[in-house]
């Protein structure tokens, strides 16, 4: 039997090949202060689980994948929600196909696992796990309204302190708005803004 994945009392979809949501999912959804009318950007939104919980919240939301998979779920889970007309899909490897757009919230939950073994592109995040996070890092400003904020997952195997160092590096502020054990980590969500 497939397994079942709920978003508050309604059952979403999700599509072979789709991120699941599992701990990171919720603990960044439950985490997130959205303010309304926002425009949001959903990076790697896999079954839609942010957008939605963006969309609910308030937020006009853009909703990227580089898994095609991905963006047909989240149509998908959009419209059981009753939210297709807050939740655009497009593809883009991160920031690819964004061109010359800003936002004012940046939501990302990354691939944050070492590759070591078959590539999974929604797990594995580089040879150290950081690759994809720093990528990421490296060009949010650019699509950053004024007072924009990025908010993203950090695991402990990626090392916390590296993490906000980097962030620092990249010229932004950094805190911690949640943590959470995990059976062979602990996660935490990141917020980071200019």
């Amino acid at each position: 039997m497939a397994p079942k994945y709920f978003f508050g009392d309604r059952k979403l979809e999700v599509l072979d090949s789709v991120y699941e949501p599992r701990e990171d999912s919720f603990l960044l959804a439950e985490t997130i202060e959205v303010r309304p009318g926002v425009k949001a950007l959903d990076i790697g939104c896999g079954s839609g689980i942010q957008s939605i919980n963006l969309a609910l919240k308030g937020a006009e939301v853009t909703a990227v994948d580089i898994n095609p998979k991905a963006l047909e779920c989240t149509k998908l889970n959009a419209k059981k929600f009753g939210l297709s007309e807050k939740i655009k899909t497009k593809k883009s490897d991160l920031f690819s196909a964004l061109e010359n757009k800003k936002f004012d919230l940046v939501v990302f939950n990354p691939p944050y696992l070492p590759d070591d073994g078959p590539k999974d592109e929604a797990l594995d995040g580089g040879e150290s796990g950081t690759d994809v996070i720093h990528s990421f890092l490296d060009k949010l400003f650019l699509y950053l309204n004024n007072r924009g904020e990025g908010w993203f997952i950090v695991s402990s195997v990626n090392g916390f302190r590296s993490m906000r160092e980097y962030s620092y590096k990249r010229g932004f502020r950094c805190e911690v708005k949640a943590r959470k054990k995990l059976f062979f980590e602990q996660i935490a969500v990141y917020k980071v803004f200019l």
